[in-house]
């Protein structure tokens, strides 16, 4: 099997991982905004249609008395910023909801 010089220069110039669990931040995170209602702070569309996602899973934050962690997630907006949010500030999904109303009404019935 030949060495094929040219796809391994590739792979070096460009080791980079699109994956949003990546290790490495990409590059746009570094002029992320800080985004306290996570959504974009630009033109508002949620972090279900950022383009682009990087979630920091290095640095986490452990809430004091609630034994949980919480990360900065990334988004890169299509209409070109760049934002973060908490990952305890996002809302949960509406089926994530449901499901924990149903368990609250559940532990009431049994008082």
């Amino acid at each position: 099997m030949g060495y094929d010089s040219a796809k391994a220069r590739r792979i070096e110039i460009f080791p980079m991982d699109n994956s949003p669990f990546s290790a490495a931040p990409p590059t746009w995170v570094q002029a992320a905004l800080h985004a306290t209602s996570f959504c974009c702070p630009s033109c508002g569309r949620t972090s279900q249609e950022a383009k682009a996602v990087w979630i920091n899973r290095r640095s986490p934050v452990y809430v004091e008395g609630l034994y949980r962690r919480k990360w900065q997630e990334f988004y890169q907006c299509d209409c070109g910023t760049s934002w973060w949010g908490w990952s305890s500030d996002r809302t949960p999904p509406a089926w994530l909801q449901a499901r924990n109303a149903e368990a609250t009404d559940d532990s009431t019935d049994s008082e």
